[in-house]
């Protein structure tokens, strides 16, 4: 018997994927929240020139220039087409007087040229895409000239026993349902080939929306490799945990951790 076809806002075929990625994996706000806590933490003071690497849709630069009236940020990214999406959701969100503090431009991280800033993010786990320990050096190097003398580089990582793991992990949000599908893991080399699916109510699929080749690099790994970057400490920002055990949306420095199956966290590396 077929499988009814449920009602749904979106499909397959009118679905806008860089859409569909904002609302399934980043969260902008939290992620601007946590840069001025960390800041205040470590240097006591609001930063007001952020670079974001990898920036994709553009969505936490979005965010940043609408937290006060100075705050400017200079989003990279190598693909053109994404760029141009980000570009149109800027002119569509943003006031005329925000849109003059975002700069969007069409770079590798590793090379491009501008003003030193306050705060380099890299995001999303981007930067697994540097597979030899060799260049991913060279990226921090290159991100510890670019900041400021004060500045800091806030990036993401993940990790978990269930990293190691070749499955799928779906969630159901609001019209259509996210799937994070590991599939490849290799344990001698640490490559991994993980996609992002999506399937909607009327049963239509967007297989591999999205492919991420990298390598899976642990946070010994990558404290090791920012410290010999340059950089004079770094922390690691660890998630509380609620009644249930869950996240709880609380990010403190933390030496320690959790041997948990999935844990994403944050490190700063301060110059």
């Amino acid at each position: 018997m077929a499988r009814p076809v449920k009602e749904g806002w979106i499909t397959a075929k009118t679905a806008d994927i860089n859409d569909l990625y904002e609302r399934s994996v980043q969260c902008p706000g939290s992620e601007v929240d946590l840069v001025f806590q960390v800041w205040n933490e470590i240097r006591g003071r609001e930063p007001k020139t952020i670079r974001e690497d990898f920036c994709g849709t553009s969505a936490v630069a979005r965010e940043w220039v609408t937290r006060n009236d100075t705050c400017t940020v200079l989003g990279v990214d190598l693909d053109n087409k994404t760029l141009d999406w980000a570009r149109n959701k800027i002119k569509t969100d943003l006031t005329e007087q925000q849109q003059r503090r975002v700069t969007l431009v069409q770079e590798d991280v590793m090379n491009v040229q501008s003003d030193s800033v306050d705060c380099v993010l890299a995001m999303n786990f981007s930067y697994y895409g540097f597979k030899q320990r060799s260049v991913l050096l060279e990226y921090f190097a290159s991100v510890f000239s670019s900041l400021n003398d004060d500045g800091l580089f806030l990036l993401d990582a993940y990790g978990g026993s269930d990293s190691f793991l070749e499955m799928d992990e779906e969630r159901d949000l609001d019209g259509f349902t996210y799937i994070w599908d590991q599939n490849q893991v290799n344990p001698i080399t640490g490559d991994v080939v993980n996609y992002i699916h999506f399937e909607f109510p009327n049963g239509s699929k967007i297989k591999r929306a999205f492919t991420y080749e990298w390598r899976f690099w642990t946070l010994p790994e990558i404290k090791d490799v920012l410290v010999e970057a340059g950089f004079s400490g770094v922390h690691v920002y660890w998630e509380g945990t609620d009644k249930d055990g869950d996240g709880d949306g609380v990010w403190s420095i933390d030496t320690r951790g959790e041997a948990c199956a999935g844990w994403v966290a944050y490190i700063v590396a301060v110059k």
